[in-house]
């Protein structure tokens, strides 16, 4: 009994505990305004970019960079052509990169490209060269003042810092907009909101920087999980790193358009979210007692594998009640009461975005009538996790390559 009792515990208590941080999130992200950090002496930085038959997207973000406001002999770009087919190299070289090609079909993701392009720059000696490293994908667009901004959040004393994720096809059909108001939110009501009580934000993917210095002491990039944005957040909590975040700014990305795309996507995330909490979770919870850090239970419930739990737990209070230790129609009223509280907990998220689309209404770049029809197709998407949750548990899941197009909405 004392197995279905600890599992109803963290179903219900974890449960309520993270449904009332995210509503505290949410307060403090519509009333708050964003950071704003002092203009600081320009550093030396170098941008990686992983790519990956990204020819139609790479130029349009390697133009961004040339037109940043910034010393451009501060900023050096480096592409590491990851099992390439098409002219990505080229186009790279020609819009002045450096370019490293790797071909490697036997470890594939971005985790393994980052490592082979940090491998490249200690072999030559020049990760010591910069302050910092910034990360994007090929198909990322920049504002003109991003590196600048996000120059001056570094030298404020972080050592990550993450940034405004907007969407470059916000407006092109639900789906797209489905994820583009997901890492609005997170944006916004999460990370600004972290940020405004001295939490550390968490890095989602791309648009991000970090201490060159960090390379140096893990001998370069270590993180190949399947999603490695989220596994080097928790290592660089554990390590004691700072995770700032800098509202100011802003890069868009391209979402998937169909929801096969998307289902494969978030399918993917899913499951590296479960592959970081056996790896993270224990550690975080470790140090979360030893040190008293609310920052490192924060990324324990963000991580928790809650679909685990909650299927552990319905299939335990049935084993018991097969065996006559509990009444079949109280496992029955617990299994209906776990359905509920997801469906409840969905229509939450929900509300959480329309709020994102009243506080944020000024970064989206889409008209009010059809703002309006993706936002009630929102629950959709949200409530489409719970089977690509359970999905997850079970299933082997590689990186895929999604295709990116280039749009720009507007």
């Amino acid at each position: 009994m004392i197995i279905l009792w600890v599992l109803s515990f963290l179903v219900i208590t974890l449960a309520t505990v993270n449904i009332l941080a995210q509503a505290l999130y949410a307060a403090i992200g519509m009333v708050s305004t964003p950071a704003v950090y002092p203009a600081a002496p320009r550093k030396r930085f170098a941008v990686v970019i992983c790519a990956r038959n990204e020819e139609n997207v790479i130029a349009n973000l390697l133009t961004d960079i040339r037109k940043q406001h910034y010393d451009h002999d501060k900023l050096d770009v480096f592409v590491v052509a990851d099992n390439c087919t098409d002219e990505t190299a080229k186009v790279a070289r020609e819009n002045g990169a450096n370019v490293f090609e790797r071909f490697n079909q036997d470890v594939v993701g971005k985790g393994f490209a980052l490592t082979y392009v940090f491998d490249k720059l200690l072999k030559l000696d020049a990760v010591k060269d910069y302050d910092a490293f910034f990360i994007f994908d090929a198909d990322n667009r920049l504002s003109p003042n991003y590196v600048a901004k996000m120059n001056d959040a570094f030298a404020s004393g972080y050592d990550i810092v993450t940034s405004y994720r907007n969407s470059s096809n916000f407006g092109e059909n639900w789906v797209a907009a489905g994820s583009a108001l997901w890492f609005i939110r997170e944006s916004r009501l999460y990370n600004n909101s972290r940020q405004r009580v001295n939490l550390n934000a968490h890095v989602g993917g791309t648009g991000f920087m970090f201490r060159s210095d960090i390379i140096t002491r893990d001998g370069g990039w270590i993180y190949h999980l399947i999603t490695e944005d989220l596994e080097f957040s928790m290592a660089a909590a554990i390590n004691g790193y700072r995770i700032g975040y800098c509202e100011a700014a802003v890069f868009y990305d391209e979402q998937p358009i169909t929801f096969v795309q998307s289902w494969n996507q978030r399918l993917r995330w899913s499951k590296g979210f479960l592959q970081v909490y056996w790896h993270y979770g224990p550690k975080l919870l470790r140090a979360s007692i030893a040190q008293h850090s609310i920052s490192f239970i924060d990324f324990s419930l963000l991580i928790f594998p809650w679909m685990v739990v909650s299927l552990l737990r319905i299939g335990v209070g049935f084993l018991y009640a097969g065996l006559g230790f509990v009444s079949l129609s109280s496992q029955i009223d617990s299994t209906v009461s776990i359905i509920v509280a997801t469906f409840l907990g969905s229509l939450g998220l929900m509300a959480l975005a329309i709020i994102t689309v009243f506080v944020e209404r000024k970064n989206i770049n889409v008209s009010a009538p059809k703002l309006l029809f993706y936002s009630l197709l929102f629950p959709i998407f949200l409530l489409s996790y719970v089977p690509i949750s359970f999905v997850a548990i079970f299933k082997k899941v590689r990186w895929t390559r999604i295709a990116h197009t280039g749009v720009m909405d507007g």
